[in-house]
């Protein structure tokens, strides 16, 4: 694959990224819908930031439901997120490396089956 088709293919996954966090912010989809129709471009780091932000999003759900002020934030984070990918654009840097802090590994699995969620847990537990 070409460098030209490459950026291509980073762009296209951005505005479907986009897509889906605006669809979960208003309730089209949840999480996990879009967390399983999420492309499985494991090289673009905008793309593994933003699937963390969207992780993060499931995982904060008692926090959302207890502090007002936390979910907004965060919606107006994720929305901040969605409109710079809708553009085909790269998230900010920051972005990128406060999630890369966490997350050394992406999270995205190129193919769900059971080889790749045994090797994945193998290598949290350390098998």
């Amino acid at each position: 694959m070409s460098a030209s088709d490459t950026v291509s293919s980073y762009i296209k996954d951005r505005k479907k990224v986009s897509e889906l966090i605006f669809d979960v912010l208003t309730k089209k989809l949840s999480v996990l819908e879009a967390l399983g129709q999420f492309p499985k471009n494991l090289g673009d780091p905008t793309l593994n930031a933003a699937f963390h932000a969207l992780v993060h999003l499931e995982a904060d759900e008692d926090l959302r439901c207890n502090d007002a002020n936390y979910r907004d934030e965060q919606d107006m984070y994720l929305e901040d997120i969605a409109n710079i990918l809708s553009e085909g654009n790269a998230l900010p840097c920051n972005v990128i490396e406060e999630y890369n802090k966490y997350h050394k590994e992406s999270l995205i699995y190129p193919n769900i089956d059971k080889k790749a969620v045994f090797m994945r847990l193998k290598k949290m537990i350390n098998l």
